[in-house]
């Protein structure tokens, strides 16, 4: 048996995995969830390309988008893994969550999280109505599809004629009180989370107010805090994940902020401004914890 490593893009990141794994002993592969098929009344009832049986455990490294039945199917593949009796890191439950930025809103404010004011909602004219109330109190509006990563499709509204092109994402509004960074420039901080322990950590500055490092954010080296720690976790229990990427940015006015809650979070940037072996942590955490259920 090994381990299936879901992925569309192998890359650095399958690489480190595997070798980690393979290190503690075992076999692992990477697949796309787009080539795995269920079939009931057969067995298995799930196939994946290059296992003859079931895994004997998944690592998500990745999920694809695309319509809601692709969607919906990818996360059946995973859940029906998980009722299968594989463990799924991270589970179907913690991916759902996570990937809808809607929910971990919600579920980051249901835990006494601090997080920036959001709102959520279908029609245009109220969003517009709330977007016009936050730019006559003098703040800015962060637009973002309620699926997405990377800094894709967000957009800040900073004056009345930017509302000209306010647009949902497929009809949702996803609208948030942008956060002015403390400090000079602009930046944030990325703790990597596993198993409830806070294991990481880098702060992420900007070129401009998107602080992704996919967009051009440099990464660098910091002390993990005591609060950054605990934030990162409470955040990480508030929506039942194995391991996270958590965004937190202290706001100028002072307190530190939750913004995002990454369930398929890359660590290349952060590998390389830490000494923590992140891809060793993850292997080491499903194999003793999924596998050995130590």
């Amino acid at each position: 048996m090994a381990i299936a490593i879901f992925t569309d893009d192998p890359g650095w990141h399958g690489r480190q995995l595997q070798l980690a794994f393979a290190h503690l002993g075992h076999d692992s592969q990477t697949v796309s969830l787009t080539s795995c098929r269920l079939q009931i009344g057969m067995n298995p009832s799930i196939a994946i390309p290059g296992f003859t049986g079931l895994p004997e455990a998944v690592f998500v490294r990745g999920v694809p988008g695309g319509s809601l039945e692709e969607v919906v199917f990818y996360l059946d593949i995973l859940h029906g893994l998980h009722a299968l009796g594989v463990p799924v890191y991270n589970d179907g439950r913690a991916i759902e969550r996570s990937v809808d930025k809607a929910m971990t809103s919600l579920l980051l404010q249901q835990a006494g999280l601090p997080t920036p004011k959001t709102w959520v909602l279908r029609d245009h004219d109220q969003a517009v109505a709330i977007a016009e109330q936050e730019l006559a109190e003098g703040q800015f509006i962060i637009t973002k599809p309620v699926f997405g990563s990377q800094g894709e499709g967000i957009r800040r509204i900073e004056k009345s004629t930017d509302l000209l092109w306010l647009t949902g994402s497929r009809g949702i509004y996803y609208l948030q009180r942008f956060v002015h960074c403390h400090g000079d420039g602009f930046s944030d901080h990325r703790v990597f989370v596993i198993n409830g322990q806070a294991v990481a950590a880098m702060r992420r500055r900007g070129k401009f107010w998107l602080n992704n490092v996919a967009r051009g954010a440099r990464c660098e080296a910091i002390n993990l805090s005591g609060e950054l720690a605990e934030l990162a976790i409470r955040a990480t229990h508030a929506l039942a994940m194995d391991y996270a990427g958590v965004d937190i940015i202290e706001d100028r006015e002072g307190p530190l902020m939750v913004i995002e809650v990454n369930g398929i979070p890359a660590w290349k940037g952060l590998q390389s401004v830490c000494r923590v072996p992140v891809a060793e942590r993850l292997a080491a955490d499903l194999v003793n914890r999924k596998i050995k259920g130590l």
